[in-house]
């Protein structure tokens, strides 16, 4: 009989075992990924921690992630990806039509932004649609807040609705406990080089697990110091993932994520007198009266209309790709029965 007792630190729970179960191929065992490799990863199984071969890039179960549950052999060969309850995904650097899982299974998402620099509001929006596209519950942290002279919390929480935000200090303790209150489940960090993700990931953890450095003086600017996406138990319960600072945050599919980020500005469009309003001056726009009032930033608006153009580009790249694949099928289809027939002689 197995003893699943190994896998609880890492989130298996008899809802999660009732959820996989049926998933699971005969001779197989549930085990999560905590770390990838290019053709490996680190795994934690019944019996343990252990190291597990990928399937190949072009095999059925592919495209493994940190955090992701797995169904593994007595040989350790990953055999199946188990569904996943969520996932992180952001578009390519290369901006193909096709996503990036920056961690799966998450249910918490600690947005980091630095409080002792510029506070990029555009950049949280752009986290917090990445979040609530997810599925995980967005957590906006202002980190370095003992070294910050002007912590703009009124501000980020007026950009960030049904999302907490907090201030902490890794390193002086200050907001942690807080902060700890809030966290549920599998956490991931997220955001730039210099954000102090691995040093709160640390904090949590309440060990030096992660590598940390400092930025750079002269312009705040973070040097990449995790480059891999790495799971560990929290001392008091639930997991968390510590992520490489992200460049680039490109939009994958994320309309949902966007409609919640700007649940501010959906809410003023409901009640404008026209359903297409493009809240460029027509009459009985809510939207442009929130904005003469005051109620809403003109900045705020550009931002909501800057993600859902570049959203709306993005699917219009997923949907010829797809196309593209579909139309290669039935080329093929038709290849192969022109040469059936060429073989039968051209007889029908």
């Amino acid at each position: 009989m197995v003893d699943y007792d190994l896998l609880v630190p890492y989130g298996w729970t008899e809802a999660v075992a009732n959820q996989y179960a049926p998933h699971l191929d005969e001779g197989c065992v549930p085990a999560r990924v905590v770390r990838m490799d290019r053709s490996e990863c680190d795994v934690v199984t019944p019996d343990g921690p252990a190291r597990a071969t990928c399937p190949r890039p072009d095999a059925e179960p592919s495209g493994l992630c940190t955090g992701d549950w797995v169904g593994v052999d007595a040989r350790l060969t990953v055999r199946a990806v188990l569904p996943r309850r969520s996932a992180i995904v952001r578009s390519t650097a290369s901006r193909r039509s096709e996503g990036q899982v920056l961690a799966a299974n998450v249910d918490t998402v600690l947005i980091c932004t630095a409080a002792d620099g510029d506070v990029d509001l555009g950049r949280i929006e752009r986290m917090l649609a990445l979040a609530w596209e997810s599925g995980a519950q967005p957590v906006v942290v202002l980190t370095k807040a003992d070294a910050a002279q002007d912590i703009p919390l009124d501000e980020v929480r007026a950009i960030a609705p049904g999302a907490t935000v907090l201030a902490v200090s890794a390193t002086g303790g200050h907001g942690l406990d807080v902060l700890a209150a809030v966290l549920d489940g599998t956490v991931a960090l997220i955001g730039p080089s210099g954000a102090g993700k691995s040093t709160l990931a640390n904090a949590l953890l309440g060990a030096d697990v992660f590598a940390t450095n400092a930025v750079r003086s002269v312009d705040k600017k973070g040097r990449h110091t995790t480059v891999h996406r790495e799971l560990r138990p929290l001392p008091g319960g639930g997991t968390l993932i510590d992520t490489p600072g992200l460049r680039g945050i490109g939009l994958w599919d994320a309309a949902d994520g966007i409609e919640k980020t700007f649940s501010d500005i959906e809410s003023l469009a409901a009640a404008c007198r026209f359903h297409d309003c493009a809240h460029n001056g027509e009459p009985g726009c809510a939207v442009r009266a929130a904005i003469e009032s005051g109620a809403l930033t003109e900045r705020r608006l550009e931002s909501y209309r800057k993600l859902a153009r570049e959203n709306e580009w993005m699917r219009a790249r997923t949907d010829k790709r797809l196309q593209a694949e579909r139309e290669q099928v039935w080329k093929d289809i038709a290849k192969h029965q022109r040469r059936m027939y060429r073989e039968r002689g051209g007889r029908r």
